[in-house]
Parts: structure tokens; sequence; C-alpha cells
């Protein structure tokens, strides 16, 4: 089965790759996220993502543009539920891709991390999957959370301290950050 897989970021892509892989998966990354502020950390994301993917043979597809300001006139006057606006601007473009490329399936690196919104994220994924034509592949990648932590850190991969928004930059200082949903 070829799944495509949106990568937020090499940290958040360590598990869910090898968890794939091991259930024989022939996985691609992709690439997109408009929601990441400022530039300077957009780049070491990638950069970052880029690394990994050479140390472990991933093929990412790339759309690397930085596109701010599509993120923000989707999230402007509804800061309350930016993360579903962010969720679905990046797994949109994730389907549309996964339909053109004709992969099986298309899933996420936000299903990994404790700090995204589980069941929204995989609400998301499953509408615009039945939506597309794509089947959404919907995994707890949460259970892996401590050993992505570790892989990342002995490979001294650059590791960000907050989601990528600038919402989530400004609660990471004001010390108000969303809580993701506990693992099932």
């Amino acid at each position: 089965m070829r799944v495509l897989i949106h990568a937020c970021c090499a940290n958040c892509l360590i598990y869910p790759l090898k968890a794939l892989r091991r259930e024989g998966m022939e996985v691609w990354g992709f690439f997109y996220n408009p929601n990441i502020h400022p530039y300077t950390e957009y780049v070491r994301r990638r950069e970052a993502l880029k690394e990994y993917a050479e140390r472990v043979g991933l093929r990412i597809i790339w759309r690397d543009s930085y596109d701010l300001e599509r993120f923000l006139r989707a999230v402007v006057f509804r800061e309350g539920n930016r993360c579903q606006v962010c969720y679905h601007l990046r797994l949109e473009a994730t389907v549309q891709v996964a339909r053109h490329g004709r992969f099986d399936a298309f899933t996420t690196t936000l299903l990994y991390s404790k700090q995204q919104r589980f069941q929204l994220v995989s609400e998301v994924g499953e509408a615009l999957g039945k939506e597309y034509g794509v089947p959404f592949l919907l995994r707890d990648f949460r259970e892996g959370w401590r050993e992505g932590i570790e892989e990342s850190k002995a490979l001294g991969l650059y590791r960000q301290q907050y989601c990528g928004c600038i919402y989530s930059e400004k609660e990471r200082f004001l010390g108000k950050g969303v809580k993701g949903d506990e693992p099932s």
C-alpha cells in the first residue's frame, strides 16, 4: 500500500514512519505547512526534515511555498477554531496530492503529537478522505511519543518549542497552550 504522510516536522515523522514501514507500507512524505511562523522557524523545520529524509531514504513531495498569508486569511476572526482551520488547510493539500499521485491512502504526523487535537485531526482527515475519494489512514501514533523524542535527540535534529503558528508561539510565552486530546 502506498501512503502519503503529511509531515509537520522531522521530529513528529520519526515514529509514524517507522510504524508504517513496519506494516509493510510504501511511504512518501509531503511537506506543506503555511501555518509556521516566523519564516526562520519554517526554514529550520524544513531543513531538519530534509536532513532526516535523506538519512532514512524517504521521498518527499515539497510544496515549499511560505504561504503565511493564506493561513492568516483562513484563520482571522476564527482564532477560536484555528486548529481546525489549520488542520483542514494542510490535510486538504495532502489529500489533493494523494489523489493526483494515486496513493492508496493519506495520513499525517499530526496524529503523533500529544500537543495536537487528535480527535479533531481524525475528523478532518476522515471528512476530506470521503470528499476526495482517498482513504484517511487513521493511526494513533501517540503510543510512540517517547520513542520519537528520544530518537530525535539522539540524531541531533532541531526540536521546535511550539506548534508553529503565531498564536501557539504567543501561548508558548504566556503559558496558555492548547492541550491535545489524551491518548485513549
